[in-house]
């Protein structure tokens, strides 16, 4: 099962998992974001989330960090099954900025959505339709939320904890033709900040990334002008900024 837990400066999440949890998830969200150009509209968002599957792909193939976990195996329970047996198991993670983490959280709602209404024979018995109910790359992305979430409620304070859940999943929100390059302004200022302000921003991230205000319209409308300067599509457009070679996690 994928564990989810905020790096020691908060800086982001460290997600772990053995090979199979790797495996089974990084499956489920290529088949959730769908094929490339069938959801145009969520072309952008669809990139981005690729970089989770990019992460997980690498972890699965020891490109991350490997930690140890104690399975359970003491000396008196191999001794009775007359085993020779690691007492370790083998874990992997990556680490992720909250702000990424939060805008992947959020934009699977609307592929799940979309996948939803794709293997349901009509829109309105999307609830009721059991291709959907049991779904097991859907059931691999709310476990995947879910253990956000867990992690969010071990972060914050309980007193901003319900206004994230109601930002995070509720129904107004949408990254339908979301410009993404805003993602990368969010993540560079949250590493600005000190460890304590970090937990205090948590709910202010989820509060840029889902209420699309002044500031981001004006990085849309700057990403759209140099996609039709330069004619290519607005995701082609990169902006002036740097990822730090070390963070400080």
């Amino acid at each position: 099962m994928i564990a989810v837990e905020s790096t020691p400066k908060h800086a982001g999440v460290t997600i772990t998992g053995d090979f199979l949890d790797f495996h089974e998830f990084y499956d489920a969200l290529h088949e959730v974001v769908g094929d490339e150009d069938e959801y145009p509209a969520y072309s952008d968002a669809r990139l981005r989330l690729l970089a989770l599957c990019y992460d997980l792909r690498h972890a699965t193939m020891g490109d991350r960090e490997v930690t140890f976990v104690p399975n359970g195996l003491d000396d008196e329970t191999k001794r009775w099954h007359g085993i020779i047996a690691p007492d370790k198991n083998v874990y992997l993670s990556f680490n992720v900025l909250w702000p990424e983490l939060l805008f992947y959280t959020m934009a699977l709602n609307d592929f799940a959505d979309l996948r939803a209404m794709k293997l349901s024979k009509k829109s309105y018995e999307v609830f009721e339709d059991m291709n959907v109910v049991w779904d097991s790359c859907l059931a691999q992305i709310r476990m995947f939320q879910a253990a956000v979430f867990e992690c969010i409620k071990r972060t914050v304070p309980p007193t901003v904890l319900g206004r994230i859940r109601n930002m995070m999943f509720g129904y107004y929100v949408s990254f339908n033709s979301y410009t993404t390059q805003y993602l990368d302004v969010l993540n560079i200022r949250f590493l600005e900040l000190d460890e304590e302000k970090r937990v205090k921003n948590i709910s202010i991230m989820v509060k840029r990334l889902v209420e699309q205000g002044e500031e981001y319209q004006q990085y849309r409308a700057a990403v759209y002008r140099a996609a039709q300067k330069h004619d290519c599509h607005p995701s082609a457009i990169g902006l002036k900024i740097d990822y730090p070679d070390d963070i400080d996690w």
